[in-house]
Order: C-alpha cells, then sequence, then structure tokens
C-alpha cells in the first residue's frame, strides 16, 4: 500500500510539473527567450552524436569549398601562365623564321656576287599631309 501511495504521489508531481509546464505560459516564453526551453544539457547528452557528425559535416563542405576554389584559381593562374608560355612561343618561332629566311637570303647573294646588302634601317613611305 506504502508503495502504491508514493507512486501516486510521484505521478501527481510529475503531471504537476508537466502541467505547470504547459500550462503557464510566461514560463515557457521566459524559457525561450534564455535558450533554455530547447537547448538544455540532457539535449545535448541525448543527441551528442548527430551534433558532432554534423559540425563535421559543415567543417568537411567548407573546407572542401575552401581547396575547390584554390583549385581554380591555381587553374586560372596556369591557364595565363599557359597563354605567355604560347605567345612567348610565337614569337620566338617567328624570329627564328625571320632570321633564317635573311640568312638564307644573304649567302644566295653571296654566292651570286651581286653586292647588295641588307639596309640597317627599314623603308618609309613619305606622304604629304
Amino acid at each position: 500500500m506504502a508503495k502504491d501511495k508514493n507512486k501516486t504521489k510521484k505521478a501527481a508531481s510529475e503531471q504537476e510539473l508537466d502541467l505547470s509546464f504547459t500550462i503557464n505560459p510566461v514560463t515557457i516564453v521566459q524559457r525561450t527567450l534564455q535558450g533554455r526551453l530547447f537547448l538544455t544539457l540532457d539535449f545535448f547528452k541525448r543527441n551528442w552524436f548527430y551534433i558532432l557528425a554534423a559540425t563535421l559535416m559543415m567543417l568537411m563542405y567548407i573546407s572542401n569549398k575552401y581547396e575547390c576554389q584554390s583549385s581554380l584559381a591555381e587553374v586560372g593562374r596556369l591557364k595565363v601562365e599557359l597563354n605567355n608560355a604560347k605567345t612567348d612561343c610565337v614569337d620566338a618561332s617567328s624570329k627564328y623564321n625571320s632570321k633564317i629566311l635573311e640568312s638564307n637570303m644573304q649567302v644566295l647573294v653571296d654566292t651570286m656576287r651581286l653586292d647588295i646588302t641588307a639596309p640597317d634601317q627599314p623603308p618609309y613611305r613619305l606622304t604629304s599631309n
């Protein structure tokens, strides 16, 4: 009998706590504003694994995004460097071909003994304004 009375007292006190929690809206507002309604220590104890997993996933997302942006910046820098190298290659090739043609023409003129020399300055066209 004593056990039943203790159980009923305990059940009644739990109901009173539950009723006071659900009935009193001022307490609900106060706890909500203080952050004690949902983010209690019990909440963190029950859901520590999910909180840790979500935090790790967010950190991995941020890390992956940073790595991707760094790689894109590196690709852009390498593209610019490649374009500069291609331009330098074309410039060197044209200078080489020009020198080859010029030296071949000089050898041809020397073998024919025409006494023609290449001018030091390029020709200019004079126009009147």
